[in-house]
């Protein structure tokens, strides 16, 4: 059963769109398990550039099924507007497929979601305001809207009268706020229900039969490990599970059918929005990885903050997803420097700690140890094979692989769909 979970194991942002789209034309279906439009991919083919917010990177492959799983949270006016997009630009999305149980991310849920953030001022979490977590929310205290809810009128009104009840008196009480309508949010809804409704399926009963035909599933998570609502930096995360376990519950494919687990990993590391990230970097060093790597959020459009790499987040990403192997990306950025500083270990309260400390204490102060590997300054862009690579950057790889904790089986060397060394076949 060739299933395949493809995941960040930093903090978002490492590159798996150019990792599902390499292997888009080797899989039949690539599927998103959590997350919605605060998570975006970026994805070079030739010299066309492909910024996705809420579909799977497969939809760019033309033998390839995309398919938005359960566990996503939809905004149907976002969804429209990208597949529009794409079809302006001759892209083939009429094979997409969409859970009837995913969840709607409705006008009201936006709206608390920036009244929200901004009420709680220092103290904010900083969310992309997209109505993510209220959604969220919502499904745990079960007066959320689902797709399938757009075909029933009845079932959608009173839903959205549940849920109107409790969050009017927020917005008007607390927020000073007007109250929303529930006619009005009910008419917006149901506008998208017959544009949806080619997309509409059972994803479960598909995606499952398709494993049982031998198929090849590739689950796509958004974000990245130290985001995850359980295991990551709480309460600096977003508000699902994009660790290897939420690809089972998110798609509703179970656990035994997974063959293997690929984290992928940026050759440094980058985070956006608040919350700690101890190698982060305020000098020259952190803007030039900023502008060489390109570090800018696809969907937020916000700077990344930067720093080295982080051998302790990525031991931690293997224990906690069970990864079998590793996509190193943006290796190239890399390129220039004549020594490379390597997080090893934390210093906390002058004791060294080689694991992520379960404390967010601990965790908000500690300080990187670093290890200083060699550089390179050859351009490696053009390499195919990792024996192409300068010896310095074949090190740095090998240290990176040893202190991380899985093999490196793919290198990204550029931006482009053809500037990967693959060392070991995924499949």
């Amino acid at each position: 059963m060739p299933a395949l979970v493809l995941l960040g194991a930093q903090w978002g942002d490492e590159g798996k769109g150019k990792a599902t789209d390499l292997l888009g034309g080797s899989v039949d279906y690539v599927v998103r398990y959590q997350g919605g439009n605060n998570a975006g991919h970026t994805v070079v083919v030739g010299d066309q550039k492909y910024a996705l917010h809420l579909l799977p990177s497969g939809i760019l492959s033309p033998g390839c099924t995309p398919v938005i799983g359960n566990g996503v949270v939809v905004d149907p006016s976002v969804l429209l507007s990208e597949l529009s997009g794409l079809n302006e630009r001759g892209v083939d999305t009429s094979k997409l497929l969409i859970s009837g149980n995913a969840h709607i991310i409705t006008p009201y849920n936006v709206t608390v979601d920036k009244v929200t953030e901004r009420f709680l001022g220092k103290r904010k979490i900083g969310t992309t305001g997209r109505g993510i977590g209220p959604t969220y929310a919502d499904k745990i205290n079960r007066v959320g809207i689902r797709v399938q809810d757009l075909y029933d009128e009845s079932i959608l009104t009173q839903k959205v009268e549940a849920a109107l009840d409790v969050k009017n008196q927020m917005l008007t009480k607390l927020f000073n706020r007007r109250a929303i309508g529930v006619e009005q949010v009910v008419e917006e809804l149901l506008g998208y229900a017959d544009k949806l409704a080619p997309y509409v399926s059972d994803t479960v009963l598909v995606l499952n039969q398709a494993l049982e035909q031998d198929k090849v599933v590739l689950f796509e998570g958004g974000q990245g490990t130290l985001l995850d609502i359980d295991h990551g930096t709480y309460p600096f995360v977003t508000s699902s599970n994009p660790t290897a376990g939420g690809a089972c519950t998110g798609s509703g494919v179970g656990p035994t059918k997974i063959s293997r687990v690929i984290g992928i990993l940026k050759a440094y590391t980058t985070r956006v929005g608040a919350g700690p990230f101890p190698t982060e970097l305020f000098d020259e060093d952190g803007e030039a990885l900023r502008r060489i790597g390109g570090e800018r959020g696809v969907t937020t459009g916000r700077d990344r903050r930067c720093g080295w790499f982080d051998a302790v987040i990525a031991r931690y990403a293997t224990r906690v997803n069970g990864l079998t192997d590793f996509f190193l990306t943006k290796l190239d950025v890399l390129t220039g420097w004549e020594q490379i500083p390597v997080c090893v270990a934390y210093e906390i309260d002058g004791k060294r700690v080689e694991e992520l400390p379960y404390s967010q204490t601990d965790f908000h102060h500690a300080k990187p140890v670093y290890e200083m590997l060699p550089g390179w300054s050859e351009d490696i862009s053009r390499a195919k094979s990792f024996s192409d690579l300068p010896k310095n950057a074949q090190a740095y790889v090998k240290a990176l692989e040893e202190m991380s904790g899985a093999p490196i089986s793919a290198i990204g060397v550029g931006p482009g769909r053809t500037e990967t060394i693959e060392i070991n076949s995924f499949l």
